[in-house]
């Protein structure tokens, strides 16, 4: 494994802060998984099915008035992908991907692509809660790969705020 040059200049991808931390649950254990992140004071903010390529049932969560959230991703069906991470954690929760705020989705996509990103969407795509997302594979960079599966989100209902309730 390579290192990463000190002195490259960072891409102006408009990243502000991290959306959400998604964290993959076993068909059936969406509400339990709720119910326990509110025992430790977050509050439902958001809930919705997503379809075709995503196939999951979601909760976005939220502690505080902060802008950054937890999202449960519960699999639809057994050709989900989140059911792939969750098969990969043994059946167990875990994490799926780290998401961050861009200001404008369309443009973080051509500065990555541009600089040799690999990314799993062929072009940013309507996500939940109204917003337009693409995600970047862990392997992305050679020199420095990831590790996880990112997910950049641009939420123009939010203007660079928490979720909108």
């Amino acid at each position: 494994m390579g290192t990463v040059e000190a002195n490259v200049a960072p891409l102006d991808l408009g990243v502000q802060f991290v959306d959400h931390v998604a964290i993959a649950v076993a068909r059936g254990e969406l509400e339990s998984q709720v119910e326990a992140y509110k025992l430790l004071g977050f509050r439902e903010v958001h809930r919705e099915e997503m379809h075709g390529r995503d196939m999951v049932r979601e909760v976005l969560l939220q502690i505080g008035e902060g802008p950054n959230l937890v999202q449960l991703l519960e699999p639809l069906s057994a050709e989900s992908p989140v059911q792939k991470t969750v098969e990969r954690n043994g059946g167990r929760p875990g994490v799926a991907h780290i998401a961050y705020r861009v200001e404008n989705a369309a443009r973080a996509y051509a500065a990555m692509t541009a600089k040799g990103f690999r990314m799993i969407d062929a072009a940013p795509r309507p996500g939940s809660r109204g917003t337009t997302v693409f995600f970047v594979h862990p392997k992305s960079r050679e020199d420095a790969p990831f590790g996880i599966l990112l997910e950049m989100v641009e939420d123009r209902g939010t203007k660079g705020q928490g979720i909108r309730d």
